[in-house]
This record gives structure tokens, sequence and C-alpha cells, in this order.
């Protein structure tokens, strides 16, 4: 076992890395953490789930296991298990930037191709650890860029539908109500009413408020039916495998493409988090932590999947949330894990999120995307864009974007090229990684 450690003076900490605060503080900031991760856990699976019109139980079921597996991989993360692992406060939850490749593989073959390419896919990210200083060469800052933007571009897209009632709106005919859209505008404005307050804690909150609120309005609009679920009782017990397994290899190549870039993300929060931490960002220390770390986000993916649930990631704003809290202490994360794993475990959870209307949660995820979208172009924008990086920008986006908004383009090719490349994420990305190469961006 490490022997504790005082946080350096420059890291401003009240608990370093492998202090053990006194309870009350621990779960404090445990508690705090939980709530600035806990929608964007539960987020993805209500999407998905939306979009590919799942019953309610099946529903619940996703989101229970998104945030069962989120706890076990957070566990992962902060303990470091052999050379898996990162040993820091880094949490993992569902991650946003694969909604649209699993949204594409769910509407080819269901769940099962759904797992079935999280599993087979997530290999490469753990493949990618072991040569990170080589695909740092490939993924540059401007690539990740593109992807990010395009992610966040890609499903502004499946955040405004949501707000327009969703699939089931647009088979009754309300889509797009003046009660529909009413609702959206009403969570999305509260979102940036608190979001914008002094006081941190409603800063932090703000999201959880404005679901709440617009979830309390919705009831009293009548479109909240708690009577469709029959029991509330029990316990969500894991089924590895529940929904079966299918390989599909578009689906797979499309999301391989995503584990790439969460690589090259993830190692970017490890850098962020070691450097919050007064933890060293270079060195022979470092670079194990981050090719743990990476490593780790790969293999948990992979439980994920064999858990029912989506890949996992790790989530850069509880960066933010050390440095507000002062406390890195990495034993905060076992308290955060069992929490998450406690929540999974109950249906009630799972079931009381999946009868949340569509137009609420577009209100939420049409932001959330937007954000994806700018933190994207924040990365392209920290770079020298010069001749040749313009050209890699415009080729990618011309691409990218082209297959999302006319993907009829794609009607005279195979059927396995057709899905591998109705994603504009998928081709965005891959023309800005050959483009980068062809190029040579440094």
């Amino acid at each position: 076992m490490e022997e504790p450690q005082s946080p350096t003076p420059s890291a401003g900490l009240i608990y370093g890395l492998n202090d053990r605060p006194p309870l009350r503080e621990t779960l404090f900031a445990a508690l705090q953490h939980l709530l600035a991760i806990f929608v964007a856990i539960i987020t993805p699976p209500l999407i998905i789930a939306g979009a590919l019109t799942l019953d309610l139980n099946t529903t619940g079921y996703l989101v229970s296991m998104a945030l069962f597996a989120s706890g076990i991989s957070t566990f992962i993360q902060c303990l470091r298990v052999g050379f898996i692992g990162c040993g820091l406060l880094c949490i993992q939850g569902t991650s946003f930037s694969f909604i649209g490749p699993i949204i594409s593989a769910g509407l080819t073959g269901g769940l099962s191709t759904i797992f079935g390419a999280c599993i087979a896919a997530a290999s490469v990210e753990m493949f990618i650890s072991r040569l990170l200083k080589y695909t740092r060469k490939i993924i540059t800052p401007l690539v990740s860029g593109i992807v990010v933007t395009l992610i966040g571009m890609s499903l502004i897209k499946v955040g405004i539908t949501a707000c327009g009632g969703g699939a089931a709106a647009q088979a009754d005919g309300t889509f797009g109500s003046v009660r529909h859209v009413g609702l959206a505008a009403l969570v999305l404005i509260l979102i940036i009413f608190f979001n914008r307050s002094s006081n941190r804690y409603l800063r932090m909150s703000s999201i959880v408020i404005g679901l709440a609120i617009g979830y309390i309005a919705a009831w009293c609009l009548g479109m909240v039916d708690f009577s469709s679920i029959q029991n509330y009782g029990g316990l969500n017990i894991p089924i590895p495998f529940r929904y079966g397994l299918s390989f599909d290899i578009s689906s797979i190549i499309a999301l391989a493409l995503i584990y790439l870039i969460t690589a090259i993300e993830a190692y970017g929060d490890i850098t962020a988090n070691s450097l919050i931490s007064g933890e060293p960002v270079e060195g022979e220390k470092f670079v194990k932590r981050a090719s743990g770390g990476i490593f780790a986000d790969g293999f948990n993916s992979m439980i994920a999947g064999c858990l029912n649930s989506f890949p996992n990631s790790i989530f850069a704003q509880n960066n933010g949330m050390i440095q507000l809290t002062g406390v890195a202490s990495r034993y905060v994360g076992y308290y955060i894990a069992g929490m998450l794993v406690l929540l999974g475990l109950f249906p009630s959870v799972g079931l009381v999120f999946s009868l949340m209307p569509e137009p609420v949660l577009g209100g939420a995820t049409l932001l959330m995307f937007g954000t994806v979208a700018a933190a994207g172009i924040r990365i392209i924008a920290s770079q020298s864009i010069d001749r040749k990086a313009t050209l890699v920008i415009a080729l990618s986006f011309a691409f990218g974007l082209s297959v999302e908004l006319v993907p009829d383009i794609l009607c005279q090719l195979p059927d396995t090229l057709r899905n591998i490349f109705s994603s504009g994420i998928t081709t965005g990305g891959i023309t800005a990684i050959l483009a980068n190469l062809l190029i040579r961006i440094k």
C-alpha cells in the first residue's frame, strides 16, 4: 500500500491523492461528484432507448445498468488493479460520444448488435494504450477537435427530435406541438438561468434542477403516467449478455473510430487530473498512469457491454469538481463507485427516469450536445490554423456533414459500406485522419 502523501503547496488541495479525509467530508465530496455526473450517466441510455422505441422495462434496466457499470468502472480506475487504472480520483460514466453510432447499430440489428460492437471495438482503445506515443502522432489535437465537433453537431439532431416529442410524437402527429416545444424550452431556460448563478452549488446542480422542474411540469400536464409501472420493488440483478450478442462489421468499425478518439481524450483528462492533484505530468510514473487509465477506459467499456450497458469514458467535469472541493483523494472515488452500484441495483431509479418525457430530456440534451460541439471548436481554435489545417477542417466537415444532411448520397453503395459511412462522425473522422496524414500536419 502506498504511503499517504501531503498535497504539494502548488496544488492548493485540502486532501491529496492518497490522503484519507474524515467520513463526513468524504461523503460530502462524493455526493457533490455524484450530482455532477448522475444526469450525464443516465442520459445516453434514455436517448438511445427513445430512438430505438424500447419498452419501459427495457429502458429502466438499461438506465440501471449504466449506473451499475459506471460504479464498477470508477472503482477500477481509482484503485488501479495491476496495470489497469490510473489510480487517480477519475470518475467514469456512460459516454455521449458513442450515441450516434450506437443508434445506427441498434436500428440495424437491435441491442445484441449494439453490445457486440461495444465489446469488440473496445479492444482498439486497450491496444492504443500500449502504443500511446505513436497514436498521438496520428490522432493530433486538430483531428480530435474535428471529431468532437462532429459528434456534437450530429447529436444536435437527436436533441431537437426529443424536444419535438421524439419518435412517438412523430407517429401520432403531435410532433413539434406547443406543449412539447414549450416544455423543452422551459427546461433549457431553467438550466441556463441556474448555470449563470453566482452560487456554485446552484451552478453545479443546474441540469438536475432543470430536469426536476421539467419532470414535475410534465406530470402536472398529464404527460407522466406512473400507473404504467406495476412494481417498484426488488433488485435489478445484473445479468451478463441478457440481450444476446451479435457482431456487425460496419457497427464495429464505426465504434472503433470513436474509441480511438476517446483514448486521446482520456489522455488529456488524466493529464489534467494529475496536474490538479499535484502529481507529475511527465516521466515514467505519469506514462504508466496514463497508459493504465486509457487501458481501463477500454477495459471498463468492455465490462459495460457484458453488463448490457454502453461504453464508459472518463468524465472531465470531475476535474473541475476536485478544484472546487479541494479534495483529490482517490478514496472518495470508492464511495462514489459504491453509490453508483447501489443506485443501479434498485429498479425504481431506472423506472422513474425511464418515464421522463422526451421533451424534458430534449431541453437538457440540446444544450449538452451544443456544448460538446463548442468544446470541439475550442480544441480546433487552440491549434495554429494555417492553410493546410484549414484544408483538413474543410474536407472533414464537408464529408462528415454531407452524409448527415443528405444520407441518400450513399444509396448506391453496398450495404456494408453504406452502414459504415452513414454516420457523419465516422466519415468525417476517417477523412480527418487520412487528410491529416496526407497533408502532413504535425
